[in-house]
């Protein structure tokens, strides 16, 4: 009975890690969804948007996933470290680029269209790419992962969009910054 529990407590664990790496993750869609609502869009595009923020947040992880899982095949236990090394990166990457005003350059695209929402959607989503690769070295419900990550990504972007319609620019740049700083903490925890 004790291992079943501490088989609970460890599937729990991973739900709860999954679900904090997907908010994370979500930052990055939500910040872009403010700025992108403070130029000013229509209800039809922050569904449209947020949607397509959803499917990209659903197949990049799930992509990084299966290549995951075969390098943590390969590699063993070395996994981990790569899987923490990379979300230190990648956390890294966001907050510098919350801080130089890069994804100012994202916002840029026009949101009006179905060719500037496809790049805006899978600019905002390559990082979960990284995150799934990650994952995949130590993951085993690949289903609640992704989607959780595209339920994350979804919601938080109709949320920054319609956010963004009413605040200032300053609070897209700290939802980045936060999320790549979730990314570093975890980064260091499967390091450490």
């Amino acid at each position: 009975m004790g291992i079943g529990m501490a088989g609970g407590f460890a599937g729990l664990g991973q739900i709860v890690t999954i679900a904090i790496m997907a908010v994370a993750l979500g930052m990055d869609a939500f910040s872009l969804g403010v700025g992108i609502g403070m130029k000013g869009i229509r209800l039809l595009h922050v569904l449209q948007l947020s949607l397509l923020i959803a499917f990209f947040h659903v197949l990049m992880p799930l992509l990084g996933l299966f290549t995951g899982s075969y390098v943590g095949h390969l590699l063993g236990q070395v996994t981990t470290y790569a899987a923490g090394g990379l979300l230190v990166l990648l956390g890294g990457h966001m907050v510098y680029n919350s801080f130089r005003g890069e994804a100012g350059a994202n916002r840029s695209l026009d949101h009006r269209n179905l060719w500037g929402m496809l790049l805006i959607s899978l600019s905002v989503s390559i990082d979960s790419f990284s995150v799934g690769v990650s994952l995949g070295m130590f993951v085993n419900s690949i289903t609640v992962t992704i989607l959780a990550f595209g339920a994350c990504g979804g919601l938080m972007s109709i949320v920054g969009l319609l956010l963004g319609r009413r605040v200032s620019r300053e609070l897209g740049g700290y939802g980045e910054a936060l999320g790549g700083a979730i990314l570093l903490a975890f980064g260091m925890l499967f390091i450490f």
